[in-house]
């Protein structure tokens, strides 16, 4: 691409050098930069791309997208010089892949909980209504059927603009993707048009990040405030942040709830373990869900898909046919009665949402008995939260690892423990087991007929990160070998 078309998108910027020149690649990895390519210099949360500007006087390189410029320009190179290289290049990726986003409906959805959940059931909708689609979740990526591996919630901008033009070319016309509060505060989506919004809700997560909830609720109000006029913003109007990701966009404002008026209304009206009868704006369905957070999603889901413009008695016959996502309240049942829940719950908000449906399905029918971990280098606040609520809504909890990454696995177990260390009573029924294996093993091995076992944290995962290496683990293989059904 001539690089005097490509910086068009950039508008006001400064350019030193001839502009007449073809750039054969677009790269913000200094390791990838060859001869010929554009490099943008992005400034990332460890690593800023302007430090390893001099290391690439060798490659020839034809290009340079920079907030400073260096102190010494190579010669035949080209800067350019922005105000945020990370804009730049999401500008610019979206651009070299043709504006994939431009020829597609893509609906984003933000929030703490349910963005995986929600986003796939558009994708899947999609599906049924008869369209190709594309998917972009933490779970699995998806150009119309085929499925690529996801490695992060929200890729960086060249790999999103990569797989949407994927998209366009194998003839998608909808597709679906979670924004996660990183992704709007790096600018990942930059360049990239939507046909709407979905906010979840906000609860307490990646403060080790954003530092303060106040810094995560405006990362995600970014994503709104980008929408242009002919998006919609759909947001849930129960979360009492709801209505601020409204504030300051331009897209159509539209709501739902389950316990006010609202453009679309959700009403629980029976609950069983392994889904639930579901009214949506006056219609009962029945569905393979289960708990007030899906019915969450699933109202979301629904507003999302006529606000696309899609029939909405259609939309409701093909809704009892959705299946939950995997590793979202994913269920096992064992020969000796025992049910298990595996789910990727790993804020406190989620896991009483989780534990909370559990009880009411439950009654007083059976015990409850919880393996739960938190992730080592992340928000060390909610861990003492994780196991108060934890231990508040089960009978028995195992305390265990999760992904300790370069954290002392007993070092997190303390501070969870710390969180219930003056309850004796909470106490006597906490165990730590370190080894994540046998804490699912014992609880199962605990657990008697009618009792339901709740494994949190890990989900679709399948892997445990132990000191920076990922070793194989998957909660859902582990659970069915303890009840011998695999």
């Amino acid at each position: 691409m001539q690089l005097k078309k490509l910086i068009e998108v950039l508008g006001q910027c400064q350019v030193t050098g001839a502009v007449d020149k073809e750039i054969t690649s677009l790269e913000s990895d200094s390791r990838k930069v060859a001869e010929g390519g554009m490099f943008v210099a992005v400034r990332g949360v460890t690593v800023d791309g302007h430090t390893f500007i001099p290391s690439l006087k060798e490659r020839k390189v034809a290009a340079f997208v920079v907030e400073e410029m260096p102190d010494e320009l190579f010669d035949g190179a080209t800067y350019i010089k922005v105000n945020d290289t990370a804009e730049a290049l999401g500008l610019l990726a979206s651009h070299w892949y043709g504006d994939p986003s431009q020829h597609l409906h893509l609906v984003g959805v933000t929030g703490t909980n349910g963005k995986t959940t929600t986003a796939t059931l558009i994708y899947e909708m999609a599906r049924m209504m008869g369209y190709k689609a594309g998917l972009l979740s933490t779970v699995v990526n998806y150009i119309d059927t085929e499925a690529v591996h996801a490695s992060q919630t929200t890729p960086d901008p060249l790999t999103i603009n990569a797989l949407l033009a994927r998209m366009v070319e194998a003839g998608c016309t909808y597709a679906a993707m979670e924004v996660s509060s990183h992704a709007a505060d790096q600018k990942r989506i930059a360049g990239l048009h939507f046909a709407g919004g979905v906010f979840t809700n906000l609860t307490r997560d990646h403060l080790d990040y954003h530092k303060t909830v106040q810094n995560y609720l405006n990362a995600k109000k970014k994503f709104f405030d980008g929408l242009g006029a002919d998006a919609f913003a759909l947001t849930n109007i129960d979360d009492k942040t709801g209505e601020v990701m409204l504030q300051n966009t331009a897209a159509k404002k539209k709501t739902y709830s389950l316990r006010t008026m609202a453009d679309f209304r959700g009403r629980i009206i029976e609950e069983r373990i392994d889904g639930m009868v579901l009214e949506l704006n006056g219609k009962e369905i029945n569905v393979m869900f289960t708990g007030r957070f899906n019915a969450y999603n699933l109202t979301a889901v629904y507003g999302a898909c006529c606000l696309l413009g899609w029939d909405p008695e259609k939309v409701l016959v093909n809704m009892s046919a959705l299946l939950p996502v995997a590793g979202r309240f994913q269920a096992f049942h064992s020969p000796q009665g025992v049910t298990a829940i595996v789910d990727y719950a790993h804020t406190p908000d989620a896991v009483v949402n989780v534990l909370t449906v559990i009880r009411d399905v439950l009654g007083n029918k059976g015990r409850i008995l919880t393996v739960v971990g938190a992730g080592g280098n992340r928000d060390k606040g909610k861990r003492p939260i994780m196991a108060q609520e934890a231990a508040r809504l089960s009978d028995l909890v195992f305390l265990t690892s999760d992904n300790p990454r370069f954290e002392e696995p007993e070092a997190i177990l303390r501070d969870m423990v710390a969180g219930i260390a003056d309850d004796a009573e909470a106490m006597a029924r906490t165990r730590r087991i370190v080894n994540r294996r046998e804490a699912i093993g014992e609880a199962v091995r605990t657990a008697e007929s009618g009792d339901v076992i709740l494994i949190a944290g890990k989900g679709h995962e399948d892997y445990q990160e132990i000191r920076g290496v990922k070793h194989h683990f998957d909660d859902r293989e582990e659970v069915k070998k303890a009840f011998g059904i695999c």
